[in-house]
């Protein structure tokens, strides 16, 4: 049975955590498909990006609380054609281990737990509401997260090294059982925040490849981790770049 994604779908996940998890080595029982975002073979519209001396955008560097991580998440109207709602279901966060120490900062991330800890998480969902009722509609998920004085700096340092680290995929365990992942690749990244990356991970659901793609904003002590997934095929899901651009442009 094809699973349409819907908000609903999308918030019982908590990221890709459907079926087992996204890597997960399964081989029972229907296709396992649903679409996490319209595909693309350009996921996001420029190069990974760190902004030039003097042109990186200003921050006052706070470290937001929950409420105020909430106040600066974009909304319903704030881009075109985007409903934007909270996420459901985050309470229950994924639980997979990297068998590998230096890919542990990609599992975080697929959990829906960044690393290293945030002081603070909200979770919203956009879906492109000009493809209602299509099986590939666009859904994407954000992260934001606030962290304490070189926190947000470590988060990215620590992605980016684990995205060198494992391009020949990883394995993981979790409760729900294994995971594979055969392969990691950074992705060109929208020119914004004070820094900009993008990368895909590769996993295998119902013996078929599922391509997910991420892209980290960061300013200040604020990082916002955008998520999609594609169920549907093995084209890579595209996260809009006007959804990028729009939720940065909030960012204090």
């Amino acid at each position: 049975m094809r699973v349409r994604t819907t908000v609903v779908a999308a918030g019982a996940l908590v990221l890709c955590l459907a079926a087992a998890g996204c890597g997960a080595d399964d081989s029972e029982g229907g296709d396992g498909k649903a679409a996490g975002g319209k595909a693309s073979a350009s996921p996001t519209p420029a190069a990974d990006a760190t902004p030039e001396a003097g042109s990186e955008p200003s921050s006052d560097g706070r470290t937001l609380s929950e409420a105020e991580l909430a106040e600066v998440a974009l909304v319903t109207d704030e881009v075109p054609g985007y409903e934007i709602a909270p996420l459901e279901g985050t309470d229950d966060r994924g639980t997979e281990k990297s068998g590998d120490e230096a890919c542990r900062p990609i599992a975080a991330i697929i959990n829906g737990s960044p690393e290293p800890a945030p002081a603070a998480t909200v979770f919203r969902t956009a879906m492109d509401t000009t493809e209602e009722g299509d099986d590939d509609q666009t859904v994407v998920t954000e992260i934001l997260t606030s962290h304490p004085k070189g926190g947000a700096e470590e988060l990215l340092r620590s992605v980016r090294e684990a995205v060198r680290a494992c391009a020949g995929g990883f394995r993981t365990t979790s409760d729900e059982g294994p995971s594979t992942y055969t392969g990691v690749k950074k992705l060109p990244a929208a020119d914004v925040g004070q820094e900009s990356f993008a990368y895909q991970v590769t996993g295998s659901l119902a013996g078929e490849r599922v391509p997910l793609v991420f892209h980290l904003v960061r300013t200040g002590s604020t990082v916002v981790t955008f998520y999609a997934a594609n169920f549907v095929d093995a084209t890579a899901p595209e996260i809009p770049a006007k959804l990028v651009t729009a939720q940065a442009a909030n960012l204090p």
